[in-house]
């Protein structure tokens, strides 16, 4: 009868997965109870409101974003000692630092929007010190479990998937605490030029999410098979371009700045337009049923901002559907891109011995 290897005694060492596993445990663990323990000295035995100033949920909030950042930094520190992707130079220590902070705003804007929808669920309730300390540390630990497992398992494809829920999340807690409900009726980059914290928030996620979609960039286009060099550098460029100006157009206000706000926005249309009718030409392997999902959406891109321009449609309504199909094929060609890869190295021969 044969035996599994932990059945064995096969070393810790060894079981890579396990030991990240545990490790990841380990420090939610640690999470939580400094966490309680903070939450105890902020809050003492006193009640607390759900959401808002004093909040439990805005505490838990904060030391989730807080563990969430560490525990992301930690995890990518644990592959560098483990000869996985190294930590060599000042753009891959500023990949860390940006896909940190965005693994942060996440647990920030998350738990911000839990606890906001919790007290809307319970009018007027307070939270106990003893279920203070217990939700507060569990947060954090859930946060940084999954924060150090997202640092260990980040491909381009989850990557992805962090771009989007950041950039989901930034927006929605933008639009729910915006001071003018009617924001809506002008355009969406109206959310950034208050004073307030809806207006931080909107144009700290374009900013951020800019950054992470230039990390993006390095990762999605470090293999692609089947293209040359110069046309790997071109899609790379493409997609770097896209996000600063995605950036630019959080620094930018529509209101202060308008020529250059709407220069960079239209220029990320611009730029995603050359990428899909481009794109077969600079990665001939690609498949060809997803070329016509890249053409269709810029259609539809197209066909708003028409509908727009005769006053059918808000610009609001173009600017949502324009972003969520930009990011959509994004997330679309970077899958696209991993298969392409994983098929070309199951076709190629093993190497002799």
């Amino acid at each position: 009868m044969s035996t599994s290897p932990a059945s064995s005694g096969q070393p810790m060492s060894t079981r890579v997965n396990t030991a990240t596993e545990l490790t990841a445990m380990g420090l939610g663990a640690v999470a939580y109870t400094a966490v309680a323990g903070i939450a105890l000295l902020v809050f003492g035995f006193d009640d607390a409101p759900i959401a808002g100033e004093g909040s439990v949920g805005t505490y838990a909030a904060l030391a989730s974003a807080v563990a969430t950042m560490l525990a992301f930094a930690a995890g990518r520190y644990a592959l560098h000692l483990r000869g996985g992707p190294r930590i060599s130079g000042v753009l891959d220590v500023v990949d860390v630092a940006v896909l940190a902070l965005a693994h942060g705003v996440i647990a920030l804007l998350g738990w911000t929007l839990v606890a906001r929808i919790m007290a809307e669920s319970f009018i007027d309730a307070t939270v106990f010190w003893l279920p203070i300390l217990a939700l507060s540390g569990a947060a954090a630990a859930v946060s940084a479990y999954v924060a150090f497992l997202s640092a260990t398992h980040l491909d381009a494809q989850l990557l992805a998937v962090v771009l989007a829920t950041f950039l989901v999340l930034g927006i929605i807690a933008s639009m729910l605490t915006a001071s003018d409900p009617h924001w809506w009726e002008e355009n969406l980059s109206s959310l950034g030029i208050t004073s307030d914290l809806s207006a931080l928030a909107f144009n700290l996620t374009l900013i951020v999410a800019g950054f992470l979609l230039t990390v993006l960039a390095r990762y999605a286009t470090r293999a692609i098979p089947t293209a040359e060099d110069s046309s790997v550098g071109r899609v790379r460029l493409t997609l770097i371009v896209i996000g600063v100006f995605l950036g630019c157009v959080g620094i930018f206000k529509v209101d202060t700045q308008f020529w250059i706000h709407t220069a960079v926005a239209s220029g990320m249309a611009i730029a995603y337009a050359v990428l899909t009718i481009r794109l077969k030409a600079w990665i001939p392997g690609i498949s060809r049923a997803f070329l016509p999902v890249g053409w269709l959406f810029f259609g539809v891109i197209f066909v708003l901002a028409v509908m727009f321009a005769i006053g059918y449609y808000t610009l609001t309504a173009v600017e949502l559907v324009a972003g969520v199909l930009i990011f959509a094929w994004i997330i679309l060609f970077l899958r696209t891109v991993g298969a392409l890869d994983a098929d070309v190295g199951r076709d190629e021969p093993p190497a002799s011995s």
